[in-house]
């Protein structure tokens, strides 16, 4: 079970004028489950994207960079579940580039208008047959209040669907942002199998577009963690249709900027934090602050050291205040001056370490008491300046194990 994360309620997800979602149950790896997506994009439409930087990146990844180069305006994005389409060389491209052809034969626009992107197994053919038959279905099936199918359509190992939404004044215009997206393990994004779409009606020029999502890719898909694996097909990305009539922000210093780009981050931020949650086989959702740092890179060593290792993230799912785990990921993150007289360690409410050492008010029973909570929070201050930042992670139980040696039966 996810931790403190429910299902969404189409309800509280709001439509984005411009944007048309449809699903269909295509067979991409198993029978009865909706695993396709097509969303449908108003012409004007303006979208960006930050994708994965592993060296054997998807056909999809590879054909949406070659596609967005192309500068023709974008129609559609083409979802699939069930295979990732990696790994598989000049016969991925080709069937990917098939998908991208027939869904813009079906849309009466040219194939580089299309952004493919799939998910699932590494290493086997993409059936892509099967797609192609089940685009009509989809096509049928678009609707703008289809968010929950949508999300629900793009699922691997995940056991919920992840979507958000919020709404700001722009101009004096109401602005809707929803975003939707999908991972639960291969979870260590490095992006300046996780997927995240948001879309809004703002209109924002492609430089400002792109300025927000690098913004809110920084604060929220790049500061998480399940297993320190990143995936081969990493995508994440920002749509924006116009169509809610504000005056065009065109760059930062536009007044209205830094309200939108405050709501695109909060809802990559919950997305980030939602796939955190639902990690395969997580029991406890941990944040990992690290502050007092000289810069923001080294924060982020220390972060990682300790949201990375296995032997921290089995005391988390034990409960075992095995504290010395923390002390160590601290140790070897890679400050080679680091003066571990200055460092301070707390666990909640707790101070633990300070002085090279354990701190002589700490008490094992307090340790404990935190480490039974569901979320649980784990501060350093390094004393060396004024730099900081967050990593969210999970624990690694018996489940993630399970899960990831049953993937593919």
């Amino acid at each position: 079970m996810p931790v403190n994360l429910a299902s969404p309620r189409p309800e509280d997800l709001l439509p984005v004028k411009g944007v048309m979602l449809g699903v269909a149950e295509a067979g991409v790896r198993k029978a009865h489950r909706r695993d396709l997506l097509v969303m449908r994009i108003a012409e004007g439409t303006r979208v960006a994207g930050v994708f994965t930087q592993n060296r054997y990146c998807a056909a999809p990844v590879i054909l949406c960079k070659e596609h967005l180069a192309s500068k023709l305006p974008v129609r559609a994005l083409l979802v699939n579940t069930g295979n990732a389409n990696a790994g598989t060389g000049a016969d991925g491209l080709a069937r990917a580039r098939l998908a991208c052809a027939e869904l813009a034969a079906a849309l009466g626009c040219d194939a580089r208008q299309i952004l493919p992107f799939s998910t699932g197994v590494i290493m086997e053919p993409l059936p892509v047959e099967r797609i192609v038959a089940a685009l009509p279905r989809a096509l049928a099936d678009c609707r703008a209040d289809n968010w929950v199918g949508a999300a629900s359509a793009i699922m691997t190992t995940d056991t919920v669907p992840k979507a958000c939404s919020r709404r700001v004044s722009i101009g004096g215009k109401p602005v809707t942002v929803t975003g939707i997206a999908k991972g639960a393990g291969m979870i260590h994004p490095d992006m300046a199998t996780l997927l995240g779409f948001v879309a809004t009606d703002a209109a924002v020029s492609q430089a400002a577009l792109q300025k927000m999502l690098a913004q809110a890719s920084a604060r929220s898909f790049n500061r998480i963690t399940v297993d320190g694996d990143t995936s081969t097909n990493d995508s994440f990305m920002l749509m924006a249709s116009g169509a809610a009539g504000n005056q065009e922000i065109a760059d930062e210093r536009h007044a209205d900027y830094s309200a939108l780009a405050e709501a695109v981050t909060a809802v990559a931020v919950w997305l980030a934090q939602a796939i955190i949650r639902d990690g395969e086989g997580a029991t406890k959702f941990i944040s990992v602050q690290v502050e007092g740092g000289k810069s923001e890179q080294e924060c982020s060593k220390v972060a990682y050291a300790i949201a990375h290792s296995p032997l921290v993230k089995t005391a988390f799912f034990a409960s075992d205040p095995n504290l010395g785990r923390l002390l160590c990921a601290i140790g070897y993150a890679g400050i080679p001056d680091l003066d571990v007289d200055g460092v301070r360690l707390h666990l909640g409410d707790v101070l633990v370490a300070r002085d090279g050492g354990i701190d002589p008010a700490y008490r094992e029973a307090d340790g404990k008491r935190v480490m039974q909570q569901s979320e649980i929070t784990v501060r350093v201050e390094l004393g060396r300046g004024s730099a900081q930042t967050t990593v969210w992670t999970c624990d690694l139980s018996h489940d993630y194990v399970s899960i990831n040696a049953d993937y593919r039966s």
